[in-house]
């Protein structure tokens, strides 16, 4: 269809339109290291056609990329991904996915902007790489939770090991998930919606 010559100016489509309900939206990133499944869990949970921003990977990334426990990827995000969920009839969250590459990592900062809270996806077969990932949320003062994302080759742990293992204090949240599923996305997202909300009777009680 030709647009240049109309007076019609498309729009959105109609599944992809704000409900005429909602009444609050809220940002909320979700951030790991590459390959932990950030545009996983932004395409299943999203209820709009998720953007995504992902490219090929090319020869050009070895020895620069770390693709360590997912070898067999081959497309990464070099921006973000974006999606949408209405928790109710009246609150909305906007879905930010970051780049998990560390040399995309320069983004984050715009990406944090404005965040109420995030999600840090953990693949427990490279756990070091999350330390980066909390520390730059910590230092932008933006309240998160920890999702490890269960891969069927991925070690299991007792939450308090992992509790352990990434120095986190008893409040945060840790909790098992399955990206690929919405219902298990979903939990996640509505577990740190709960923590924002205690941290915000917390605050308002001192």
């Amino acid at each position: 269809m030709d647009f240049k010559n109309s007076d019609t100016i498309p729009g959105p489509r109609t599944e992809d339109r704000l409900p005429h309900t909602a009444e609050a939206a809220v940002k909320i990133v979700i951030v790991g290291g590459f390959g932990v499944g950030k545009t996983t869990m932004v395409g299943s949970v999203s209820e709009i056609r998720p953007l995504t921003t992902e490219e090929t990977m090319t020869q050009a990334g070895i020895g620069v990329d770390d693709n360590y426990g997912s070898a067999s990827k081959t497309a990464t995000t070099v921006a973000m991904d974006f999606g949408r969920i209405s928790i109710t009839d009246q609150l909305v969250l906007y879905l930010f996915g970051t780049p998990g590459q560390e040399r995309f990592w320069f983004l984050w900062n715009g990406l944090f902007e404005g965040a109420l809270g995030a999600v840090v996806l953990v693949d427990t077969r490279r756990l070091e790489v999350s330390f980066d990932v909390m520390g730059r949320l910590e230092e932008r003062g933006v309240p998160f939770v920890v999702a490890v994302n269960t891969f069927p080759d991925a070690p299991r742990y007792p939450v308090a090991e992992l509790r352990t293992a990434l120095d986190l204090p008893d409040e945060i949240p840790i909790l098992d998930c399955d990206v690929r599923r919405r219902a298990s996305s979903r939990d996640v997202l509505m577990t740190l919606m709960r923590f924002l909300h205690s941290l915000a009777v917390k605050g308002a009680l001192t």
